[in-house]
């Protein structure tokens, strides 16, 4: 029996790139994703209105436009969509972000291969070997290797990213909803890695390709820092 795959995509205020995210959506790619789901996280420009214009135009593309009642953040938006998933039997998630930093091509050899039945979720990376980084900072890239290896010292294992927005996760890894409890904020994904070491789940990186054009970040970098640092402590004890 063919895996039901849902593709969810996170979408605050990138009216500019969720066009060029849904135009990834070809038929190779369609040919392994059951459904896709946008989830609008109360944007306030027209996000809405072209992910509409895009249903519009392409009928036989299944794709389901949600609101969130609030915005609920990065990771508020992780929980609906797994909540969908379960609710809609879905054997797998694949996550990609709405303003078009990645690209879901690259993960057509772990679709084709199957690769993802091998494990509990692929996690794409951007900073091992093999990947692609376009547009992205020498000072942005070093603190993300600097935060990956702080990590790896914590759950004693390779780290290769701690929250690309390009991942896959089974849902046999998600049916107890732990996820719940993790905050709603952009600090969901660093929780993820953690419940992975901690639930003894196999994880597997994969390089993927990462560009900033247009994009406009919402982290807020010294903050989200410190908070990483607080969090990944607390743990640690």
């Amino acid at each position: 029996m063919k895996d039901r795959i849902l593709l969810f995509i996170p979408a605050y205020n990138c009216q500019k790139q969720i066009i060029r995210v849904l135009g990834q959506l070809d038929a190779d790619l369609m040919h392994y994703i059951t459904g896709v789901i946008v989830v609008n996280n109360r944007s306030t420009d027209d996000t809405e209105l072209v992910v509409k214009g895009f249903m519009e135009r392409h009928p036989d593309i299944p794709v389901t436009l949600l609101r969130n009642k609030e915005n609920y953040g990065l990771g508020g938006s992780h929980k609906v969509a797994f909540s969908y998933a379960a609710e809609h039997t879905y054997d797998y998630v694949i996550v990609l972000h709405g303003d078009d930093q990645g690209t879901l091509e690259d993960f057509l050899p772990v679709l084709k291969s199957r690769y993802y039945t091998k494990h509990d979720c692929i996690l794409g990376a951007r900073f091992m070997r093999g990947s692609r980084l376009e547009g992205y900072s020498v000072f942005r890239t070093f603190g993300n290797i600097v935060y990956n290896f702080l990590f790896a010292a914590v759950v004693r294992r390779r780290i290769f990213d701690l929250g690309s927005g390009l991942n896959m996760y089974s849902m046999k890894m998600l049916r107890e909803a732990y996820y719940e409890k993790f905050p709603d904020n952009l600090m969901f994904n660093y929780c993820m890695i953690l419940a992975g070491e901690y639930y003894r789940q196999d994880i597997r990186f994969y390089p993927v390709s990462w560009r900033e054009e247009d994009q406009v970040s919402n982290v807020r970098m010294i903050n989200q820092a410190m908070t990483v640092l607080k969090m990944l402590f607390d743990y640690y004890r």
